[in-house]
Formats: structure tokens, C-alpha cells, sequence
């Protein structure tokens, strides 16, 4: 597709959904099976409002059912799904309009997605935009039958053991995706809308007490230096301070905060976000901790000309100066966490590096460790 956005000074190219692709699929078949006429390209207005041109590929007319497929185009996203094919059956039934996941298509096993427990594998605004492709179908040409729909996706249980379905309960291929029908390069929306429905799953389970970590190094720590269980683990990303909303949308009991202090340094100085191209003050905030511990103006200077924080901590380290530093910030961190915390929000977090493990906890953040112990 010719459509575009900009991001960090670069275009880049606007793809579709999976949702998007089976909404397609399903028009296509839906028209060639009550039209009687072979076509092909489709045209799609998606909800974001993007009208789509779309080629209609693997063509199958059967009497009384036609099945197409339409190739996933993620753009220039990073996707496991892009250029794989999402198959639509569409066939004759008594009265209505059902939606139904066939091969490739995962199917719920845990409560806290989008359907229930048993159903396929397909959110709720796909489902609409399906229904609602065969209805006009269905009154365009005249024909007062129902008609099902059945999405495929010959690669998608391959596909799904690179995604997070397994861990979110999706078992045998991929999710059919999407609420405004694009795929946008990147998306912080996508990223956030993951770490809701990984805090959804374990809230319709009973668990309110979570550990949140920025990345894989994160949890490598966990269970490698910490023992703790990483069942209830999820990544928050940069966006440290939406996981904390979310907790409240959610009322989760406890928060306990895990990662590399090149990341969660930031939070002494208030920063939630903690991608680079939003703040950095990584050296700031060490060196003022530097001050409130008692240190002196030259470690302070020596601190902000660091280029990485375990340069800094190579510093304090040498300078017999870590520990109380470490106190600083982590009073500091836990004033930031628990400004942005709910009120009966147990909230701790605990920050490492690389060569010397933990570096710091915040008050309550051993007794939340409890809770995670194997």
C-alpha cells in the first residue's frame, strides 16, 4: 500500500492487519459467490478511513462456496506475520453470519483475551468488519440466505511459535488482529495494547501481584540471580509509567519493577518513558545522587562525563562511593514510583548491572520478592 507516516526524521510505509486481510478475503469470496463473477482485486475502506486496493489471489469457486486468499502486507514493520496468506471459505448457511477460525488460526485457552476461553483466535473488531462485509454482500445481490466464514492461514501455527500467543494462552497459530485495520511501522500503540493484554490475562486468572521488566536482560535476571518464578512476568518495554495506569485500570495488587540501571535510572529523575528520543538525564541523575550522598563536586563532573552507566558505576565503584549513591537513587526511584502509583498500590523495584548484580532495592521491594519466590 502507498500510504505513509514519519517517524524519527524517516518515511515509512503504512501496511495492513491480519484483520484487515480476513475482512478482505471474506468481501472478495462473499461477492464472487453470490455474484457468480470471478474478480480480481478488492476494495476495502479500513476503520482507521484508509480506502485499500487489494489483489485477490488463490482463487477456488465451488458450487455452493468460494474460498480466496489476500497476502499480508505489514508495511515496513517488523512482522513474523508479513507476506503470509490469510484464506477466506465463505459458504452458504440457513440464516445469519458466523465467523469461524480454521487451520493456522489459534484458539483461546485462557480467560483475560478478547473471546472467551474455546473460541478462535479472532478479536472482536475483525469479527464486525467480517459481519459486516457479508451482510452488504448478501443485500447487494439480493440474497436473504446466511453465510459463514471460515479463516485459514496455512503458515500461522509456525508462524505463532514466534509471537507471544503461546505465553498468552493462544494454542495452534496466530491471532487475526486489529482495531483500526493498519499496521503502522513501529507502534508504540501496538507495544502498549500487548502489555494490556498480558496484565488482562493474569487479572481474569486471580493474579494481582505482577513483576514488570523492561527486556529479555531483565528476565535473565530474574530467575538467574534472583530465583524468582517468571510466570507472572511481564515486559513493559520504555513504557514504565502506562504499565503503572494499567495496573490501576486492572486493580493489581503489586508491582515489582526489575531492571538494568541504564533504564530504570531514569525514573530518579521522574522520567516514564525511558526510550532515548524522550529524555536521557541517566548522568544527571547519578551525579546529583552523587551530591545528596555527600560526594564531591569532582566525582559529580567526573559522573556526567561518563558515556553508559556501568562507566558510572566503574567510577563510584573505584571511588569507594557506590553504596551510598545507590541509596540516593533508589530513594529517589521510589518516590517517582509511587507518586505515579495508585493509592493501595504496593510498588518496589529493584535495579542491577552488569558486572555488580543488584545495585539498589527500594524498601519494600524484598518482601514483594517473597511473593515471587520458586
Amino acid at each position: 500500500m502507498d500510504h505513509f507516516i514519519y517517524k524519527d526524521q524517516k518515511k515509512m510505509r503504512l501496511g495492513y492487519t491480519t484483520g484487515t486481510c480476513a475482512t478482505a478475503a471474506t468481501k472478495a469470496a462473499a461477492q464472487m459467490l453470490l455474484g457468480g463473477k470471478r474478480i480480481g482485486q478488492v476494495e476495502l475502506l479500513t476503520p482507521k478511513g484508509i480506502p485499500l486496493q487489494l489483489k485477490v489471489e488463490q482463487i477456488v469457486i465451488e458450487e455452493n462456496r468460494v474460498s480466496c486468499a489476500i497476502r499480508k502486507d505489514a508495511g515496513d514493520d517488523y512482522d513474523v506475520t508479513n507476506g503470509m496468506y490469510v484464506i477466506a471459505c465463505v459458504e452458504k448457511i440457513g440464516q445469519g453470519y458466523e465467523i469461524e477460525g480454521g487451520e493456522g488460526v489459534g484458539r483461546v485457552t485462557k480467560p483475560g483475551l478478547d473471546q472467551s476461553v474455546g473460541n478462535c483466535a479472532i478479536n472482536t473488531v475483525p469479527r464486525q468488519m467480517m459481519a459486516q462485509v457479508m451482510m452488504e454482500a448478501a443485500d447487494a445481490y439480493g440474497y436473504e440466505g446466511g453465510l459463514r466464514t471460515i479463516i485459514s492461514v496455512p503458515e500461522g501455527a509456525e508462524i505463532a511459535k514466534k509471537t507471544l500467543n503461546q505465553k498468552l494462552g493462544i494454542e495452534g497459530g496466530i491471532s487475526i488482529l486489529g482495531t483500526s485495520g493498519i499496521v503502522e511501522p513501529m507502534s508504540e500503540t501496538a507495544l502498549i495494547d500487548t502489555i494490556r493484554t498480558e496484565l488482562s490475562m493474569y487479572c481474569a486468572q486471580g493474579q494481582r501481584d505482577i513483576i514488570i521488566t523492561p527486556g529479555n536482560y531483565g528476565e535473565s535476571f530474574l530467575t538467574d540471580q534472583l530465583g524468582l518464578d517468571l510466570s507472572h512476568t511481564v515486559k513493559c518495554s520504555n513504557f514504565i509509567g502506562e504499565t503503572i495506569d494499567m495496573a490501576y485500570e486492572f486493580q493489581l495488587s503489586s508491582l515489582l519493577l526489575i531492571g538494568h540501571l541504564g533504564k530504570l535510572v531514569k525514573l530518579g529523575s521522574g522520567i516514564m518513558n525511558t526510550h532515548s528520543k524522550y529524555a536521557d538525564g541517566r548522568m544527571e541523575t547519578l551525579s546529583s545522587c552523587v551530591l545528596l550522598a555527600g560526594g564531591t563536586g569532582e566525582l559529580a563532573r567526573r559522573i556526567l562525563d561518563c558515556n553508559t552507566t556501568d562507566e558510572a558505576v566503574e567510577v563510584l565503584w573505584m571511588a569507594a562511593f557506590l553504596p551510598p549513591v545507590m541509596e540516593q537513587l533508589m530513594k529517589k526511584i521510589d518516590s517517582a514510583l509511587k507518586q505515579r502509583a495508585f493509592e493501595g498500590l504496593r510498588i518496589e523495584a529493584v535495579v542491577f548491572s552488569n558486572r555488580f548484580g543488584v545495585l539498589g532495592k527500594t524498601k519494600g521491594a524484598e518482601q514483594l520478592m517473597m511473593l515471587h519466590r520458586e
